[in-house]
């Protein structure tokens, strides 16, 4: 992977406002690949006093963006469909693993998993990118 585009995209994420609020950090990256992390806090919780579903999909979402941009050129989510398996408890540490499963030169679908801090699945995913190909623009 190109250390331009793995700096860039540490950064960026480390600055996006989304991200920040939410509590999610980057932790891995090569091309195709991402691991991102977040402590599901007690602000996340929903009517049920269990983490929300929007939250699980945002951390899946953050996960899949990095590793669809991690080539180096812009690309824009298309669909995702989720699976909720199990609840994490509040408090847990979330980690979602996007890994690429298929890339060609206008689209890609990605496989997206989210683990509790105990290796439980908690949910999947499959999703599909649009390959715009333009670099991205925040890599010197």
């Amino acid at each position: 992977m190109d250390k331009k585009v793995k700096d860039a995209l540490f950064n960026k994420t480390s600055i996006e406002p989304f991200a920040r609020k939410m509590g999610m950090e980057l932790v891995e990256v090569s091309e195709g690949y991402a691991r991102v992390e977040m402590k599901a806090d007690q602000s996340m919780s929903n009517i049920f006093d269990m983490v929300h579903g929007g939250a699980i999909f945002s951390l899946m979402d953050e996960a899949f963006e990095v590793a669809s941009n991690s080539h180096g050129s812009t690309a824009f989510a298309l669909n995702m469909s989720v699976t909720y398996v199990a609840p994490p408890s509040v408090g847990s540490r979330l980690t979602a693993v996007a890994r690429e499963i298929n890339l060609t030169r206008k689209t890609a679908n990605y496989e997206i998993k989210v683990l509790d801090d105990q290796g439980k699945l908690i949910a999947f995913s499959n999703a599909l990118v649009y390959r715009r190909g333009d670099p991205l623009p925040f890599v010197d």
